[in-house]
């Protein structure tokens, strides 16, 4: 169980809280390969909140895709809170969403750029604020992965049920 509910009713209800606000979402997805998009397009209705979203597994990508800056990208690397923080803005802004969700980290098996593997950062853009939330997951790549989308959903949906910001570590406010 997580705190916002049984994970596996998470895309569900987070469906249902975006149509609810009638706001949408979309996501710049590394580690996860558009696994969050994915999960949340298996719910019925889907498309009335879900913008879309982009891959951006390769670093240029981030870039190109998600307008992360790219001295950004060389300063602080594929893998930091503040690429997690532009992808999450970028892809808002891209796909003229409400919501934007940047996902980057580790699925492993080994460390990349001095980061182990379970280590993933988590953006979440909209509302006037850009909050982001470090983690470090346990498991294999498919559990990494998996744990990814899960905090992403939990943390949209507690962005989206209060007012106040997400119990998170270094944010970044646009």
């Amino acid at each position: 169980m997580t705190p916002a509910g049984r994970a596996d009713d998470a895309p569900a209800r987070l469906h249902s809280a975006l149509l609810a606000r009638g706001e949408t979402v979309a996501a710049a997805e590394s580690l996860t390969a558009g696994l969050f998009c994915a999960t949340l397009a298996s719910v019925p209705g889907a498309s009335a909140t879900l913008r879309g979203g982009a891959v951006v597994y390769a670093t240029e990508l981030k870039a190109v895709l998600a307008g992360v800056p790219r001295d950004l990208l060389a300063a602080k690397g594929p893998v930091s809170p503040e690429t997690a923080a532009a992808l999450a803005e970028g892809i808002r802004s891209r796909c003229a969403a409400t919501w934007g969700v940047g996902l980057t980290g580790v699925a492993g098996p080994d460390p990349v750029d001095g980061h182990g593997p379970g280590r993933v950062y988590v953006g979440i853009s909209g509302g006037g604020r850009t909050d982001v939330l470090p983690l470090d997951l346990p498991g294999n790549r498919q559990a990494v992965r998996s744990g990814a989308v899960a905090a992403a959903m939990d943390a949209l949906l507690q962005r989206l049920s209060s007012p106040g910001k997400v119990d998170s570590g270094p944010g970044v406010t646009p």
